[in-house]
């Protein structure tokens, strides 16, 4: 009885189309509320970091350049975050939001997985700033 039933199934399912997706050559459209890419609106930014102390997994850090001048530069682990959008949440002057349009992030390296967001120059400054650092570290080391 058993092995007639599993001869039906069999049958049935020859004479059916798959109903896995071909996804990267057929696309459908991201549903409505999706939690992709944290996006960061510096404008908005008061320095407040209660976005920092609320995130689970620890995937933003905010660098203080000058908080007078409210220069800031935002480090985004992508790669750490869980899209639990707590960070949103918590955010006074919603500054922080869940892209629903970036939300392929796979990535074949680890190093496109930290994203800065600010100004190009005080992001520039904050890289330059790091490069210094690891070189003089090099050089105590020789």
């Amino acid at each position: 009885m058993a092995i007639g039933a599993m001869f039906g199934d069999i049958f049935k399912s020859l004479f059916k189309r798959p109903v896995t997706e071909l996804y990267p050559f057929q696309r459908k459209p991201a549903p409505e509320h999706l939690r992709g890419k944290l996006i960061w609106d510096p404008g908005k930014c008061s320095g407040c970091q209660l976005c920092i102390k609320d995130c689970p997994a620890n995937a933003i850090e905010l660098i203080v350049l000058d908080k007078v001048a409210k220069k800031f530069v935002m480090r985004y682990h992508e790669d750490r975050c869980t899209f639990c959008a707590q960070c949103v949440q918590s955010c006074r002057f919603g500054c922080l939001q869940m892209s629903s349009q970036e939300w392929e992030l796979a990535q074949l390296e680890r190093k496109p997985f930290e994203v800065y967001y600010g100004k190009d120059e005080d992001v520039q400054f904050l890289l330059e700033r790091a490069a210094r650092a690891e070189t003089g570290d090099a050089e105590c080391g020789a």
